[in-house]
């Protein structure tokens, strides 16, 4: 059973006044954190490790790997637990993925992962560039496996079969928070919507697993926590992530609770015992995180 979250104490303004010894990560600064690093700068590439601040930058650069942010950095939502710009995008640079494919070649990747800026003014939501990126890298690099965490498309089925039928072997979604705090922190999303994203792709005749994550941290219960395993669970979800939020800037949804590594563990064990079939739970786990070990 999950259990409740244990919480440190809270500053001023929602803020806690210091981080669990924990949550420590890594400088970064080794040479595989700066041959990625230098590798995305040189081909005009964004990363949501870079984008989004996440902590595992270091690790995962260090060992090769990058999520690739397509079609730029400017984001046209903004929820209130993202680090991403938001804003009016630019058009799409047709340059992009030829840039994307050089660099998976010089890095040698064996696993790549592509996700994007929500599109909402594209008239699908990007769902061509998705389907372009995978074909592309697959016609450049027929061994390689590749992940998509792809948006909602605003609900859009046609939009997600485009994906799906370039065959990516993951296709995520990630839904981010638990349900009763959508409105609150997601603002323009839509639970149910993401839900049905991930049963369509359960129903499916594809060869992609399915996989979503979300963040605890916000003030949810133990309760909220359960239903939304459940929810995933439901609808057949083949992988999951789950992690602890970690406020990016004092102008983001601030940290309620700080989860022990303990709870985590249990939050797991109730996942696998719904009978979701890859669980990582963990205080540093992010959707992409040792990603390609949810699809062996």
């Amino acid at each position: 059973m999950v259990k409740e979250a244990r919480s440190l104490p809270e500053a001023e303004g929602g803020e806690y006044l210091r981080k669990p010894p924990w949550l420590k990560v890594r400088l970064p600064g080794t040479k595989g954190f700066s041959r990625v690093r230098d590798t995305l700068t040189r081909h005009g590439l964004h990363s949501i490790c870079q984008e989004a601040r996440c902590p595992n930058m270091a690790e995962c650069f260090q060992d090769g790997t990058a999520t690739f942010l397509l079609m730029g950095d400017v984001c046209t939502r903004n929820c209130r637990y993202c680090n991403v710009k938001h804003g009016v995008p630019g058009p799409v640079d047709p340059g992009e993925i030829p840039r994307l494919v050089a660099a998976v070649e010089y890095l040698n990747l064996k696993y790549a992962v592509l996700t994007s800026v929500t599109r909402d003014d594209l008239y699908d939501g990007g769902a061509a560039v998705f389907a372009n990126a995978v074909t592309s890298l697959r016609a450049a690099l027929p061994a390689i496996r590749i992940e998509v965490l792809i948006p909602d498309f605003q609900g859009h089925k046609e939009d997600l079969e485009k994906v799906i039928a370039a065959g990516p072997d993951m296709i995520n979604h990630n839904i981010e928070v638990v349900p009763s705090l959508f409105t609150d922190l997601r603002p323009q999303g839509n639970y149910a919507q993401s839900l049905e994203i991930l049963r369509h792709l359960s129903r499916g005749k594809t060869a992609s697993c399915s996989k979503s994550g979300f963040m605890i941290g916000f003030g949810e219960t133990g309760e909220d926590i359960r239903r939304l395993l459940a929810d995933l669970a439901a609808v057949r979800c083949q992988a999951v992530t789950v992690g602890q939020y970690l406020q990016p800037t004092r102008c983001h949804a601030p940290v309620r609770k700080y989860y022990h590594p303990d709870e985590f563990a249990a939050i797991r064990e109730e996942a696998l015992a719904l009978g979701i079939p890859h669980v990582e739970a963990g205080p540093m786990v992010r959707s992409s995180y040792h990603a390609g070990a949810a699809a062996l």
